[in-house]
């Protein structure tokens, strides 16, 4: 009997991928089947992002990955993860010999299937729930969100004023932050992730004390058609690349940049930031069944919660946010 080998895909091995994902995989999966959103998350250059299992020239399991820099040797976020019916165990030893294959520090994936935490528990990785956060507009009522008893606006401080950062040349100029936070993240992912996805408009924001970058924040303002025809805007905090402290001081910011949105509340998706941190920010954490709706499917919105969950090989240090890996992005057809 041979042994599996673990390998990474070769360049022009694109179309065998595309028919296994689609041969083994629940659905036909927009990330795959769309052109232009295969090039963008699966191609750097005439490399081809995912590793196989193959027996005898037989594929067993497949993973896709998406890059956080642009290193010989990446951090990465998995993406899509598939195995031929009875090879699960394939697939599971596939994922962990990603590091080996991409020589990635730090594996990760955004939204797995609850489910499905047991076997990276099983690697010895770490599985958990995305932590919820949000800050509601002062108003009267609303119109989206459902403020639970214990949704009540924490108080904003800090002294740290975010500025708008418009080009892909200023940011070039500017340079990465310090932090202590992994994935690694560089100007070339920021650039492409945040100037040049084609299907929303990011605004990237800085923080600067005398002269010193101190964090980027990046954030999306939703406009959310209602039932009856009105509109309601939603501030979404997607990426934050800093040091805690540095977002414990942007309270007073975020919460000025909420009321001149006009959006009826602020949220953000994210693990590894204590909850300490986001609340010195004027953040309040929705828990499980705490009686708070902060909808996240906008477009139709529905006034319902979503939970999210995540893996990653290295817990420390690791932190997530929603536009990490493939998420934040349209609800598209596959074809």
């Amino acid at each position: 009997m041979s042994a599996v080998e673990f390998r990474l895909a070769r360049p022009e091995e694109k179309q065998r991928v595309l028919d296994f994902v689609n041969a083994n995989f629940d659905w036909r999966l927009p990330l795959v089947n769309r052109p232009e959103w295969f090039r963008f998350y699966y191609e750097s250059g005439d490399g081809l992002q995912f590793a196989v299992a193959e027996e005898n020239g037989e594929w067993l399991a497949a993973a896709g990955y998406i890059r956080a820099n642009r290193s010989p040797a990446p951090d990465i976020w998995v993406s899509v993860w598939v195995a031929r019916k009875g090879h699960n165990g394939v697939g599971l030893e596939l994922m962990d010999a990603l590091p080996r294959l991409t020589g990635a520090r730090v594996v990760a994936c955004n939204n797995i299937r609850p489910k499905t935490m047991a076997f990276y528990r099983f690697l010895g990785w770490e599985a958990d729930r995305v932590g919820h956060f949000f800050r509601l507009a002062d108003r009267a009522e609303y119109r989206l969100a459902v403020p639970g008893p214990n949704a009540g606006r924490l108080p904003a401080a800090g002294d740290l004023a975010l500025e708008p950062v418009h080009s892909v040349t200023r940011l070039q100029g500017m340079g990465m932050p310090p932090s202590s936070h992994t994935p690694v993240k560089d100007i070339w992912y920021m650039t492409r992730r945040y100037f040049d996805f084609d299907h929303y408009r990011y605004d990237v924001w800085c923080a600067t004390e005398r002269g010193k970058l101190l964090a980027y924040l990046v954030t999306r303002t939703a406009e959310v058609t209602l039932s009856d025809g009105s509109q309601v805007k939603v501030l979404r905090m997607v990426d934050f690349i800093g040091e805690d402290a540095v977002l414990a001081r942007l309270g007073t910011t975020l919460d000025r940049m909420l009321a001149e949105s006009g959006a009826e509340y602020l949220d953000c998706y994210c693990a590894g930031i204590p909850a300490e941190t986001m609340a010195a920010a004027g953040l309040s954490q929705r828990q499980e069944g705490d009686g708070t709706v902060i909808p996240n499917y906008l477009d139709p919105p529905v006034q319902e919660n979503t939970e999210y969950y995540y893996f990653t090989n290295r817990p420390e240090g690791f932190v997530l946010f929603r536009a990490d890996g493939d998420q934040d992005r349209p609800n598209l057809p596959a074809d």
